[in-house]
């Protein structure tokens, strides 16, 4: 009793506190807003929420089939065919062997869909998204930098999964349909889903595994008998294996960039669902998934130096590389292949959708923006950097996708050593979302972040930038992800114990 009175008196009443406090407390959503909603329930479907967090009574009812439905929704989503761009680089530009590039790949996810399943099952166990619960972690404010940073990495992938349907639609199409159209259409179908919101995803992603695992089916057994199982990898022995933990690292990137938006999409199940249960479906569906793809794509990249006719078709886009993979198959194969465009949908819409709600997260004055105009301005965007990256799609992957592991590498050390070492056993009040005197300062995370970047800029090993540790080794090796999560994990816990401390919070 004296302990919650002591916390009242802490905290300001609204009326005596500024307006930029008003703002992190939480104040009511704007008339324009609710006119927003009001118009928006006249369409079917259409899902009105930002990211307030979802209460218990609105929670889908807990069933014998909940975790099966979580792990179908993962499998679909992971199953795209921009990953395919990510493995062909390991046999194709890093000259690694299919058995060395093959294990790269599936340890990497393996290792990638852990860190997912973790952070998935904050979903049922609070109702907010992944970064609203990152404020509970790192602060209230320095989360929003991990918004920007997630906002900058769905525009990224978004890209890439454009650019690639884009490419597939005017290889079939014999170049009828430009690749910027193909882009366009691309865009315009991930826009209409991520717009109606988790509803007609998850339903879609429900049953979008099938002909996806299907198709991929037919295309192994089409250009299976063209992967190179026996050459070795190129190089000198002492390079080798700077190449293989470099690929490694660039196939754990594509599992880690799902981790700022994992529960995302489990906000709307109920609590009750076993949190071993979540972790442990969400790494199995997106692992699986995400493995297939880039063994597929570690194959096609191996049976291009060995097989002309693939060496002709292919001229430097990863839509020429799959069109070679479905060549013997004709008219069936280009059915596929479209079928494949569709399919690309299942991993970009929930991107597009999560970049909304980041968009949201950086205040109040951003939250009265209802969510569905921030969908459609980063459709706009990485549809316009797609259309100016068409011809540089495999550069931009290898250099892309390695920044991406770097921030959330670092931000994802962060809260596993809060969770873990200072708010073990703790019970979390989510009523506290967004009220910035209750939640961590993040003095402590904000330093440690900064260090583990330091950590990331030494050891990465870039067409841009070559860091000095990685630098030291003959041929390079990118370590930025390595040393990020050492720096980080090295630096946090004194800086939390002392801010806690002086702080209290």
């Amino acid at each position: 009793m004296e302990a919650d009175l002591e916390k009242r008196q802490r905290t300001p009443s609204l009326r005596s506190v500024t307006q930029e406090q008003q703002e992190t407390l939480g104040s009511s959503p704007p008339t324009r807003r609710s006119r927003y909603e009001r118009w928006t329930r006249n369409i079917k479907g259409l899902e009105t929420r930002g990211i307030e967090p979802v209460p218990i009574e609105e929670r889908l009812k807990n069933t014998e089939s909940t975790s099966f439905r979580m792990l179908l929704t993962w499998f679909s989503m992971g199953m795209a065919i921009n990953n395919i761009v990510t493995g062909s680089l390991g046999t194709l530009v890093m000259k690694l062997s299919f058995t060395d590039a093959a294990l790269c790949a599936l340890f990497g996810t393996l290792l990638g869909g852990l860190g997912v399943g973790y952070m998935s099952t904050w979903g049922p166990q609070s109702g907010n998204r992944t970064l609203i619960v990152a404020r509970y972690f790192m602060g209230y404010y320095p989360s929003k930098i991990c918004c920007i940073l997630n906002v900058l990495t769905n525009l990224g992938t978004g890209m890439m999964s454009a650019t690639v349907g884009g490419q597939l639609l005017s290889k079939l199409s014999g170049g009828a349909v430009s690749v910027i159209v193909g882009i366009v259409i691309v865009a315009l179908v991930t826009w209409v889903m991520a717009t109606f919101g988790m509803k007609i995803f998850q339903f879609y992603e429900r049953y979008a595994w099938f002909p996806q695992l299907l198709i991929f089916c037919v295309l192994t057994g089409s250009a299976g008998p063209q992967f190179d199982f026996h050459s070795p990898s190129i190089g000198p022995s002492n390079q080798l294996n700077a190449k293989r933990l470099t690929f490694f690292s660039l196939c754990l990137s594509i599992p880690l960039s799902w981790i700022p938006v994992a529960a995302d999409y489990h906000v709307y199940y109920s609590p009750e669902i076993r949190r071993w249960k979540v972790w442990t479906v969400t790494t199995l569906g997106l692992s699986v998934s995400i493995a297939i793809t880039l063994l597929l794509g570690v194959g096609l990249g191996s049976g291009v130096a060995i097989t002309p006719k693939w060496a002709s078709l292919y001229d430097g886009t990863p839509g020429s590389l799959l069109m070679a993979g479905y060549d013997r198959l004709g008219p069936l194969g280009k059915l596929c292949a479209f079928i494949n465009v569709l399919t690309i949908v299942s991993n970009n819409a929930p991107s597009s959708y999560s970049t909304g709600l980041n968009f949201q997260m950086l205040g109040n004055v951003w939250l009265r923006v209802p969510r569905p105009v921030f969908t459609s301005i980063s459709t706009l965007i990485y549809t316009a950097c797609a259309i100016g990256g068409r011809n540089s799609l495999y550069e931009i992957s290898k250099n892309f996708m390695p920044l991406i592991g770097y921030w959330v590498i670092i931000w994802f050390t962060i809260v596993v050593e809060q969770d873990v070492l200072f708010n073990r056993g703790r019970a979390y009040d989510w009523s506290l979302w967004n009220n910035s005197l209750e939640l961590p300062k993040g003095v402590a995370a904000s330093i440690a972040f900064l260090v583990g970047w330091v950590g990331a800029i030494v050891g990465m090993d870039q067409a841009y930038y070559t860091g000095p540790v990685a630098r030291a080794i003959p041929g390079g090796c990118d370590l930025g992800i390595w040393l990020g999560l050492g720096f980080t994990a090295f630096i946090f816990p004194p800086f939390r114990v002392l801010e806690l401390r002086l702080t209290g919070r």
